[in-house]
């Protein structure tokens, strides 16, 4: 075996060695929720994002041993990726592979030099294997009997502790069915059966069962989100909803939200059986939401390169109010935002560029409650420099130049985060109705609370930091200021000790590096007298330092927050219906 051969093998079994211990954390989430161990579920979520990279480390490691100087030679990396696609050929992962591959690579260059020569930046298999879902769907034929469907459909998903009670669960799905499906589709068709993914999906402190309603070509995506009742003495597990079609499903998947634990045997498949499900969701987020978002980066990449070039529309500043840590721009044709890091921060910031980095990397670690978006980290990022607008490119040599490489047309950026475009909050609310405005900030109000929950303040807590999905739902983004909640120091602001401190422009007490001072969270929105009438309406707990010394005491005992990914109206009764 020559030293390309054994290159691309090394390769090869570093990728075997990753995705088999990425396999052996998510199984674990069954047993954490079986035992009720959420705090051991979070941990072990923020340990299978780290594997990667320690991973791919590891591998270079071993792989530079073995190429000597070579490893500098790109006509060597053709040679071996050459290998390599052979060595994959016909995997059921084999995307996965190819982009792990892919952070061997740009690991050693420093995302310098990626060419399709040389990595996978497009893959000679296609995006995707091959549909072939009939290996991680289970079938269950309706009939005329809808509740024998679902009964044996919970049974065989099971957990090593009983249902509190599987009938009065099948009788809520069922009832669930007959008041809101009966108008949206046939429930009576001869052919009509459940499809169903093969394995929970693990978050929180939740499992959901994925599937359809299907007959005759169409269908109706739905999931059954299943609780543990926290009992001590007499463990259960119960349904606590029935959701159905896109929207619903979509919400529970979002881009907003932490990364499932399930056991995607085939990672594509159940990628494609979602996307069917989720037809506006694109596949890149399907792919991040099931833990592989090191492939959800590679497969945006391809689709967005694709896009820009089959477009002529050009990249322009963002609208909204600009930042004084990011520059951020668009293209309006793609539904994304790119951001980058400023050479110098508009004082009072303070902070440093590797604590921006820092920041951006603790999100994807942390549970973000369906309120903080999941970003894209991109090096060496290659744009035409023709499709900037005039004013974009000076308001990026003047804010970031550091960050800029002109070569011939291309502008390289160094560095930058790319997100989902949202509408900010603070022009939202120019055009909002006044029951708009109500809804929004008491959204925006429950963003808050959500956050510091899940052990996450914002800081800067601006309108404009804000966002709105397509779904009316109120979306934190801005990072350079997140702290643990628990790092905190909460205080009140102590009484003027006479006139001259009452009067005086400075405090008149003293204001340590972690203090923060509820109170003055009412400047956030001064420029708005609608939206502080409805936010002090609704959210008016929030400027008192006890509600969050509360929440850090509830943290400190080891709680850990219940986030619905669905409205709490849809929620089943746990009672017994009396006949």
């Amino acid at each position: 075996m020559d030293k390309q051969q054994r290159f691309a093998r090394v390769v090869l079994n570093g990728f075997y060695a990753y995705f088999a211990e990425f396999e052996n954390i998510t199984l674990a989430a069954r047993t954490r929720f079986e035992q009720a161990e959420w705090a051991s579920m979070q941990d072990i979520s923020s340990q299978r994002i780290d594997i990667y990279k320690e991973t791919v480390m590891h591998t270079l490691g071993v792989a530079r041993q073995i190429a000597g100087e070579q490893i500098e030679d790109l006509s060597f990396w053709a040679g071996t990726r050459s290998l390599y696609a052979g060595l994959v050929q016909g995997m059921t992962n084999f995307e996965i592979a190819e982009t792990f591959y892919n952070s061997i690579f740009n690991s050693h260059f420093g995302h310098r030099s990626i060419r399709n020569d040389y990595a996978f930046v497009f893959s000679p298999q296609g995006d995707v294997p091959p549909v072939d879902m009939g290996r991680v769907v289970n079938h269950y034929r309706v009939g005329d009997n809808l509740a024998q469907a679902f009964t044996q459909l919970l049974e065989d998903y099971a957990f090593n502790i009983p249902y509190e009670d599987l009938g009065r669960d099948v009788t809520s799905i069922v009832g669930a069915i007959d008041r809101h499906l009966a108008t949206r589709f046939d429930m009576n068709q001869p052919d009509l059966e459940l499809q169903v993914l093969e394995h929970h999906f693990f978050r929180n402190k939740a499992s959901y069962i994925v599937g359809r309603l299907y007959a005759a070509g169409e269908q109706m995506p739905f999931v059954l989100p299943l609780l543990h009742n926290d009992s001590q003495t007499n463990p259960a597990a119960y349904v606590d909803a029935f959701l159905f079609g896109p929207d619903q499903v979509s919400l529970l998947f979002s881009f907003t939200r932490s990364y499932f634990m399930v056991d995607a045997s085939i990672p594509s498949q159940y990628v494609l059986f979602l996307q069917q499900l989720m037809p506006k969701k694109e596949i890149s987020e399907i792919y991040s939401a099931i833990g592989h978002f090191r492939h959800g980066k590679t497969y945006f990449y391809r689709t967005s390169t694709r896009h820009i070039r089959s477009t002529e529309d050009q990249f322009i500043v963002a609208p909204g109010i600009k930042g004084m840590v990011m520059a951020v721009f668009t293209l309006p044709s793609y539904e994304y935002v790119f951001k980058i890091i400023k050479d110098r921060f508009t004082p009072p910031k303070e902070v440093t560029h590797q604590i921006v980095k820092d920041k951006y990397h603790l999100v994807k670690r942390w549970d973000r409650a369906g309120r903080m978006a999941d970003t894209q980290e991109f090096n060496n990022l290659v744009f035409d420099a023709s499709r900037f607008s005039d004013e974009l490119m000076a308001e990026l040599s003047a804010t970031c130049p550091s960050q800029l490489r002109i070569n011939g047309r291309a502008l390289i950026i160094k560095h930058c985060y790319v997100e989902r475009r949202m509408n900010p909050l603070n022009l939202y609310l120019q055009d909002a109705t006044d029951d708009e405005v109500n809804e929004v900030m008491n959204d925006y109000g429950n963003a808050i609370k959500e956050l510091a929950a899940a052990n996450i303040f914002p800081g800067d807590m601006l309108l404009k930091n804000f966002g709105v999905t397509r779904h009316g739902r109120v979306v934190f983004y801005d990072y350079d200021e997140i702290e643990p909640l628990l790092d905190c120091q909460f205080r009140r602001i102590p009484p003027p000790r006479d006139e001259m401190d009452e009067m005086s422009d400075q405090p008149w007490y003293s204001v340590g590096p972690k203090d923060i001072f509820p109170e003055e969270f009412r400047l956030f929105f001064s420029g708005n007298a609608r939206a502080r009438a409805a936010f002090d309406a609704q959210h008016a707990d929030l400027y008192d330092a006890d509600f969050w010394i509360g929440l850090q005491d509830k943290l400190r005992s080891g709680f850990v927050e219940d986030f619905y990914p669905y409205p709490r109206r849809v929620r089943f009764s746990r009672r017994q219906e009396l006949a």
